[in-house]
């Protein structure tokens, strides 16, 4: 029974990190694009004034508040509401990953100077590089971006016979 245990426990651990894994190749670009867009520099200088463990408190808030998003988006599924599940999974995830990204990228330096989470944020660096080589991995990566290159082929050829047709 503990082999089993185990094993299901070792399974949802996988698939967990693999959600985070994957929305955070959609959620980096977005915060760079909330970098570049959303101009809050008071917010942001005072973000930046922060010592080390406040930096730490305020970059858990969002961990904290927005990790239990996937125990619910499945609770929701388990009880056949697919649509809501989808969609509590996906805005969750993208919000904690979004405000997540922005906060390290603002506390980094200060957050590597706590030793506990230098050690883990190795860690983590570890784990997404293991998972990264992978072959499952990289075979999702490679039909990712075969279906991105289709998708703007599909724009790209859609919209030029669509703008002849209009000027005949």
């Amino acid at each position: 029974m503990n082999r089993i245990l185990k094993a299901v426990t070792y399974v949802l651990a996988v698939v967990y990190f693999l959600v985070d894994a994957a929305f955070i190749a959609v959620a980096k670009p977005l915060s760079n694009w909330v970098a570049k867009h959303v101009v809050l520099r008071k917010l942001r200088l005072w973000i930046r004034s922060l010592r080390p463990y406040p930096s730490l408190e305020l970059f858990s808030v969002p961990v904290i508040t927005l990790e239990p998003v996937k125990p619910v988006a499945a609770y929701l599924a388990a009880t056949g509401q697919i649509v809501s599940s989808v969609l509590t999974l996906i805005v969750g995830e993208l919000l904690k990953l979004v405000l997540v990204e922005r906060l390290f990228s603002l506390t980094r330096d200060k957050l590597m100077k706590i030793p506990a989470f230098a050690w883990a944020c190795g860690k983590f660096r570890q784990a997404k590089a293991w998972l990264e080589a992978t072959e499952a991995w990289r075979t999702i990566r490679s039909v990712s971006q075969t279906v991105r290159r289709y998708v703007t082929q599909m724009k790209t050829s859609r919209g030029v016979p669509f703008r002849q047709s209009r000027s005949v």
